[in-house]
């Protein structure tokens, strides 16, 4: 009988100390505990005029988009090595959607639509090799793991058409 797989458990922390500027201008300081001094990040936010900031930095949802754009296409490159599967170029395009509703003068309640990623993974790779893929790397992205079910939406590039992937098919 084979031996079972080795199982392997970690934790992965990141810490942010975040001071407000003045205005919607903040300085954050975002690290890895245990990390050395090259895992320290400086990550300015603000907002822009129409809601009372003056641009200064990427407002806070830039970086919330970039970072699930960039940790899906990580997670693509990774287990396309673990799986086998050759991808030459990772093509990921995200629109994060949300909507706010304001009711008179009290503050507004925001609430997401959806997130749509559209990934290009080149056509010379098989459609159940991107289904397989993509459903690795669904699961390995912390960031998409973290949101509520059904708000990102994953889309293949298959031929020349968007095929909507539901998670883990």
């Amino acid at each position: 009988m084979a031996d079972a797989p080795t199982t392997i458990r970690g934790d992965v922390i990141f810490d942010a100390e975040g001071r407000n500027t003045g205005g919607f201008r903040n300085d954050i300081t975002v690290r890895r505990p245990g990390g050395g001094p090259s895992e320290v990040y400086d990550l300015p936010t603000d907002e822009g005029p129409g809601h009372g900031g003056n641009s200064s930095a990427p407002y806070p949802l830039a970086y919330f988009t970039s970072a699930l754009t960039a940790c899906v296409m990580v997670q693509l490159r990774a287990f396309a090595r673990r799986l086998k599967i050759e991808v030459a170029d990772i093509a990921v395009d995200t629109r994060c959607h949300w909507e706010r509703v304001q009711q008179g003068g009290a503050p507004y309640v925001s609430a997401p639509v959806a997130f749509t990623m559209d990934i290009n993974l080149g056509a010379t790779v098989p459609e159940a090799d991107q289904r397989r893929l993509l459903a690795a790397a669904e699961k390995g992205c912390f960031i998409e793991t973290a949101l509520k079910p059904g708000v990102v939406r994953h889309r293949l590039k298959i031929k020349d058409q968007w095929v909507e992937v539901r998670s883990g098919t």
